[in-house]
């Protein structure tokens, strides 16, 4: 059990490192050099940054990460996770190191290449911290905490408060980096949404000859309801049931290999679940 915990504690810092990495990389070769406003709290401390300058005044980047993403972590302490939270302030204070520290040449100089490049690996760095237990913090926090209360992905209204945002930048330094940036989050965000599968859900349908024994293995393990619908096989008219059960996307792979541990020969149908209504239980991110 132990080793089980502190192999999650090496997956969740190598996800933060590696998170934090890519997205320094991506706001200093894609996001700065087009002149992009990023998503979440760092885009806000961006544009913080931006409007102090035209005063003569510094108030960088790093510092507005660190000043708007600790109060939200504060409220958000208790109801996502103790360690989630934790995880994820570790992923500002180091990018917010790492944008001091590193410089990284221009990779492109069009701006369609630094919007859509830039895109896919800014959401590619929250994908990683959300798969390792961490996030990048700030709308992150808000996003989760809602889903967690939902049961539903809020993404969507991530990109229209990011979107809000754009407006304000657009206003003060121009409508089309403006809008460079709005395709910008809409990339980021469809990326976050196709690979952080948390939310989504999926019915099983399992073929078994032995109904008894996959049906215990299956609620010792997890606490999703099942039914359970006697029948026989059209073919060999031998007696078989369907087990019928609602899950989440991520957990699939884990269950079905599970499921096979009770009957190596049960057939397993996978099914979209476009909408579920009813009791449904989320595990904790913890």
């Amino acid at each position: 059990m132990k080793k089980k915990i502190w192999f999650r504690y090496l997956i969740t810092a190598l996800a933060v490192i590696a998170s934090s990495f890519l997205q320094t990389y991506a706001i200093k070769v894609f996001v700065e050099p087009a002149n992009l406003l990023s998503s979440g709290f760092t885009g806000v401390a961006i544009l913080i940054d931006r409007i102090t300058s035209l005063y003569g005044i510094s108030f960088s980047t790093s510092l507005g990460m660190i000043a708007l993403n600790v109060p939200v972590a504060i409220l958000c302490f208790k109801s996502i996770g103790k360690k989630f939270v934790i995880s994820s302030l570790c992923q500002v204070f180091l990018t917010s190191f790492l944008l001091k520290v590193c410089t990284f040449p221009p990779l492109f100089d069009d701006v369609i290449l630094n919007v859509c490049f830039g895109g896919f690996v800014y959401g590619l760095a929250t994908v990683i911290a959300l798969k390792g237990n961490a996030s990048t913090a700030g709308t992150d926090f808000i996003a989760l905490y809602v889903s967690n209360k939902s049961g539903r992905s809020i993404w969507g209204y991530v990109f229209v408060f990011n979107t809000c945002i754009l407006c304000i930048f657009g206003y003060m330094f121009g409508w089309i980096y403006a809008g460079y940036s709005i395709v910008f989050q809409f990339i980021s965000t469809r990326t976050i949404s196709s690979f952080y599968q948390r939310y989504k859900r999926v019915t099983l349908q399992i073929t078994t000859k032995h109904p008894e024994q996959v049906v215990d293995l299956y609620i010792k393990n997890y606490r999703h309801g099942i039914s359970v619908m006697n029948g026989y096989g059209g073919y060999s008219k031998a007696p078989m049931s369907l087990l019928h059960t609602v899950v989440s996307a991520y957990e699939v792979q884990d269950i079905v290999q599970l499921l096979h541990e009770g009957d190596d020969k049960a057939i397993i149908n996978v099914i979209p679940t476009e909408n579920f209504i009813g009791g449904f239980y989320q595990a904790p991110i913890d």
